[in-house]
């Protein structure tokens, strides 16, 4: 059963999943902790923590031991196979899949940790009933992990995606408590995000209508809340302008436009150098990629999950992110928009502009998180109880 009482909406208790005999016993912590100096790394030791999958003094003691960036695999690697020593397989596999984070394609452990990852997902929830398919999607496929609701009134189907890095098995805590709620729940990976990478593998593409359009094919689905995370966000609108069979769409972290991070001048200038001054620009990005952990891993990850070799190429697809592809006028289903005030990726001004373009939405809701909800960061990274709590009373008040 889940537990919870109106405190999660002040973001004063922790939400508790128990699914039951044999399938990990998941919490949903509220808080967002100083693990480590660097930005970068602290968000992410923060949503293996928000997640329920990462004990604390783990990532205390990993915040602690990571001196550089070099230290992140080994660190990792290590509290994962004594958390696999001691059968804690829930820990195991998610500190292989923080190892593996950072690597690039081209390191040698990336693959094996990868696979251990998967290895111990599978014996961590090898008792949930979960089931695994794929969609057709060209000359690739997509992954899939399919949950039904645990409850004897189903309220919908849920789809739950990332965007930018996340693979399906990384939402499955949050899977299990839309399961547990009365949802069927659907998660995914994209095409290109499959490890290992094959040569036919599909790019990076934000018609996302046409990944969500395979997933609706092959199950059959006519009436889905579509939740997207991230970058996720803005595919998820992407695809409701475009998918009828999407009627309620939820966003947490919206970009609308890549480009219009920055002030006017600033889009000039950079539109300047993308187009008049291409070789400098790359050079510039290599150079700041040596020199910047967090940039590196951005590019280095860009460029592998759009199939090009070069920062700048890599760069033109992620532009292509915009609020002319994105047809936010073409969105006509009940729009749930949630956004954290202090979001150090995607800036505050990116929520309010998104919220404009909805001109056709049958009902748009926008709530930005703020530190007192202890959900101002990232994906509202810090209080997910808080997020999904909303998510779940808003799809129910907009549920025929």
């Amino acid at each position: 059963m889940l537990y919870f009482d109106n405190q999660i909406r002040e973001g004063k208790l922790m939400m508790k999943l128990d699914m039951g005999e044999g399938i990990p016993q998941l919490e949903f912590p509220v808080g967002f902790h100083e693990f480590h100096k660097d930005q970068g790394f602290n968000f992410q030791l923060n949503r293996w923590y928000s997640l329920g999958i990462a004990r604390k003094e783990d990532l205390e003691e990993a915040g602690g031991n990571i001196k550089a960036a070099e230290d992140w695999k080994d660190v990792f690697v290590r509290l994962a196979d004594n958390a696999a020593a001691d059968n804690r397989f829930l820990n195991a596999a998610y500190y292989y899949r923080a190892a593996e984070f950072y690597l690039t394609d081209d390191d040698p452990d990336k693959i094996p940790v990868y696979q251990k990852f998967i290895k111990y997902f599978e014996k961590a929830f090898e008792n949930s009933g979960y089931k695994l398919t794929e969609a057709p999607y060209g000359s690739s496929s997509i992954p899939i992990i399919q949950i039904r609701s645990t409850q004897t009134e189903k309220i919908g189907t849920v789809i739950l995606h990332g965007g930018y890095d996340s693979y399906k098995e990384e939402l499955f805590s949050l899977a299990l408590h839309f399961s547990n709620l009365g949802y069927d729940v659907v998660t995914f990976e994209c095409p290109w995000m499959k490890i290992p990478r094959h040569e036919d593998q599909p790019g990076l593409d934000f018609r996302w209508e046409k990944i969500i359009g395979a997933v609706l094919d092959h199950l059959d689905l006519t009436d889905v809340t579509l939740i997207g995370i991230s970058m996720g966000g803005w595919l998820s609108l992407r695809a409701a302008a475009f998918e009828p069979r999407i009627k309620r769409v939820i966003a947490s972290s919206v970009s609308f436009d890549v480009n219009q991070y920055v002030g006017p001048i600033a889009q000039k200038i950079a539109n300047l150098f993308f187009t008049k001054f291409r070789n400098f620009t790359n050079k510039a990005m290599i150079k700041r990629m040596k020199k910047e952990v967090q940039y590196a891993w951005f590019v280095n990850h860009l460029m592998a999950i759009t199939n090009l070799q070069v920062p700048i190429d890599a760069f033109d697809i992620l532009l292509q992110f915009n609020e002319e592809n994105l047809h936010s006028e073409k969105v006509k289903q009940d729009v749930l928009i949630l956004t954290g005030q202090e979001d150090h990726m995607i800036p505050l001004k990116t929520h309010h502009l998104q919220v404009k373009a909805l001109t056709s939405a049958k009902s748009i809701t926008a709530r930005i998180f703020t530190k007192e909800d202890q959900a101002q960061n990232h994906c509202q990274v810090g209080n997910l109880p808080l997020a999904l709590n909303v998510m779940d009373h808003w799809i129910k008040d907009n549920t025929a």
